[in-house]
């Protein structure tokens, strides 16, 4: 019955591999690969009882999978084309998307009221969210070393707020937002350099399908 099962995983993946149009290269679309992997641990489930349920629970699964996986993709695509040439980074990880926002482009030197010159991005940014509603949103500030640790901590925090609350006001819902500060503890370069100081001082968006 399990051998039923990864079969239908494998016909889930026929046909839904897309050429890199830079490389050439096979390779499996992101919701494609997700669904599969969901059917491969649903099915083994359903093969617990017969092979009818095995094939239920894999087709199911994969459903649900591809679901959230092309609408994570969808919103990745809007926001990379809404925040193209910002200086806001968009990374991808799984189904969860992340937004790099340097303090260089977001706040004053030991400011946390954002840049008149930032609130553009930000709208964009906003437009997005409030058209995919069913995400929930980690945001976070960070700093450099430089300076007392609860300043930072503090200083980190009050940054994320201001981007948390400048969202809420441009209709984002608050109880999807959770603003945290983690000071200086999570540096992404090196703090003896100004260069990695600058990388240090961000906030970062954290965009995940709503587990509701």
């Amino acid at each position: 019955m399990k051998t039923t099962t990864i079969f239908i995983a494998i016909i889930l993946l026929t046909g839904c591999y897309t050429n890199d149009p830079y490389t050439g290269d096979q390779k499996v679309r992101k919701s494609v690969k997700y669904g599969a992997a969901g059917a491969i641990v649903c099915g083994l489930i359903g093969a617990t009882r017969d092979s009818k349920s095995a094939r239920n629970a894999a087709a199911g699964c994969a459903a649900i999978g591809a679901g959230v996986g092309a609408y994570m993709d969808h919103q990745e695509a809007e926001l990379r084309r809404e925040l193209q040439g910002t200086g806001v980074q968009v990374r991808r990880d799984g189904d969860q998307i992340q937004l790099i926002m340097p303090s260089n482009i977001t706040f004053n030197t030991a400011e946390y009221n954002i840049k008149s010159s930032f609130y553009p991005s930000l709208n964009a940014v906003a437009k997005v969210l409030y058209k995919y509603k069913d995400t929930v949103l980690d945001v976070i500030g960070h700093t450099d070393s430089v300076g007392k640790d609860e300043y930072n901590r503090e200083l980190s925090y009050q940054r994320a707020y201001s981007v948390a609350d400048y969202l809420a006001a441009q209709g984002v819902p608050g109880n999807r937002l959770s603003p945290l500060g983690l000071g200086e503890s999570q540096p992404i370069a090196d703090n003896n350099t100004e260069y990695g100081r600058a990388q240090n001082r961000r906030v970062e968006l954290y965009i995940t399908a709503d587990p509701q």
